[in-house]
């Protein structure tokens, strides 16, 4: 009977400690000698206790004899938040269960452990995804706000220096309202960009020629006093991103390395093809396994504990001193990245410098080249007709006005049903509809739509502070497709329509 007991405890998949009422274990199986690094005969006749930090023995001593009182089944999971101890140090979260049994020898418990520190950490990444996830929604919706009232700021106060000669005294005033509002909108396209619902015209881009584009940038925002190595896969893969968020990835990153070495240091900038396999993927729970191009910046700087890692993409969380920055930066780059499909991790400690690494997709396709920009951009209005479709009416009206004084006839609508019907009623030709993305009742895409029916001639350009319709595909825009980001000034504006009408339509699909 006795051999039966060790087969049965033997073929359990976690630890099996059999323990009598003073705490000494008297039976282990295999498991739970993988599992705290001992041998049988250690195990055999050691205080259970050993197997715990000694900050918790005192603790669980006193539970145990209060247990051995009332001893009582206690399922897997029961005594959650238990720290096991190895025999090399190292501590480990685990699942125990505590059967009472009694044999001729006394009053014994079987205690079966389990080590749960991989589904812990993976709690901890759902909630700080979740986390990421509800602050996201949160900053994208400010974020919308405020770019529809900073575009009427911005555009008026335009217009108003237009009325303004160089002597006016009233013409400084309209330029700081303008600068405020320009620095407002910087901030505002972080927060989109943390939020992932800045709306993207993605391309296959070479990582590495943006960082050897960037590099003198970098190292005069890093300065003398930080030592800078790069060091580039030459046989690097292809990303799909938006150069422009690459960019900002990579600044962002080297601004915060530059913060974390006040009195110096050394930053390695490295690239790398790398294959991100089903455990690594299992270990993280955003990560799909597949081919990656990794992008790490390695510094040598404060550190930081692990209160600081679990908020440094949170927008906003700053150790900074106050005025010295907004708090936005890494959040920006967590948008960015997730945004592009990717990730970021980070390892840190105080007093041993911070690795960030970014994982892209790797794509197949060959870098698409960047046409340069049409030369006709500040052409002045032909007297085209365009259909301004724009639920909020100050930046209608500003819309309006704008295009008025570049010469164009402007017809307005508040609504997608007052867009249908004024193409639906206007008797002329309308050259072009500016409407924004995300409107109540019908989004911009799907008017188009409609409207290309019966007004196949007519050209589209689409705006907005941010993009969310299932349309869109999670903010990608088509690189072909013309758009105005918000907020925009009535001068861009102006040379965005001109982009467009000059542009001819392209040959209707066969």
């Amino acid at each position: 009977m006795e051999s039966e007991f060790y087969k049965i405890i033997e073929s359990a998949p976690d630890g099996v400690l059999v323990v009598d009422s003073a705490g000494k274990i008297l039976i282990s199986n295999t498991q739970a000698q993988k599992l705290f690094g001992y041998s049988r005969e250690e195990l055999a006749g050691t205080r259970i206790e050993t197997l715990m930090p000694a900050r918790l023995r005192d603790s669980h001593l006193a539970y145990r004899e209060s247990y051995a009182l009332a001893p009582r089944n206690r399922p897997m999971g029961g005594a959650q938040g238990l720290i096991g101890l190895r025999k090399d140090g190292t501590e480990f979260s685990a699942d125990i269960s505590l059967s009472p049994i009694e044999t001729e020898e006394g009053h014994l418990v079987i205690a079966t452990v389990r080590d749960i520190t991989e589904r812990k950490n993976l709690e901890e990444q759902l909630r700080q995804s979740q986390k990421m996830e509800a602050l996201g929604l949160l900053a994208g919706g400010i974020a919308h706000d405020f770019n529809n009232l900073l575009t009427t700021i911005i555009g008026y106060s335009d217009l108003l220096l237009n009325d303004l000669g160089p002597d006016d005294p009233r013409r400084k005033d309209a330029e700081e309202i303008k600068k405020a509002g320009k620095l407002a909108a910087s901030l505002t396209r972080q927060l989109l960009t943390f939020s992932q619902k800045k709306v993207l015209q993605p391309k296959v881009l070479d990582l590495n020629a943006i960082i050897i584009t960037l590099e003198k940038i970098v190292k005069r925002l890093l300065g003398q006093h930080i030592d800078v190595t790069i060091a580039l896969d030459p046989q690097l893969g292809r990303v799909r991103a938006e150069q422009g968020q690459i960019e900002q990835v990579i600044l962002n990153l080297a601004v915060n390395a530059r913060d974390a070495m006040p009195n110096g240091g050394k930053l390695m900038i490295e690239t790398a093809n790398v294959e991100l396999d089903e455990n690594y993927a299992r270990a993280h729970i955003e990560v799909e396994p597949g081919p990656y191009v990794m992008l790490s910046f390695s510094d040598t700087g404060l550190g930081m504990d692990a209160e600081t890692r679990s908020r440094i993409f949170d927008p906003f969380f700053t150790t900074k001193e106050h005025g010295k920055g907004t708090g936005l930066g890494l959040a920006a780059v967590y948008g960015a990245v997730k945004q592009g499909r990717g990730s970021i991790l980070v390892y840190s400690e105080p007093g041993k410098g911070t690795v960030f690494k970014i994982y892209l997709p790797r794509v197949e396709e060959e870098v698409e080249i960047r046409r340069k920009d049409r030369e006709h951009l500040t052409s002045p209005g032909g007297g085209e007709t365009i259909l301004v479709v724009e639920h909020e009416e100050p930046l209608r009206d500003l819309v309006r006005v704008s295009l008025e004084q570049k010469g164009y006839r402007v017809l307005v609508a508040s609504s997608a049903d007052e867009a249908i019907r004024s193409c639906e009623q206007y008797p002329g030709p309308i050259h072009l509809m500016i409407t924004d993305l995300v409107m109540p009742q019908m989004d911009g895409r799907r008017l188009a739509g409609e409207l290309g029916a019966f007004r196949p001639e007519m050209k589209v350009l689409y705006m907005s502070g941010y993009a969310i319709n299932t349309v869109l595909q999670h903010g990608v825009l088509d690189p072909n497709v013309p758009f105005l980001e918000k907020p925009f000034t009535s001068t861009l504006l102006a040379r965005k329509v001109r982009e467009v009408l000059s542009t001819p339509l392209p040959d209707p699909t066969p």
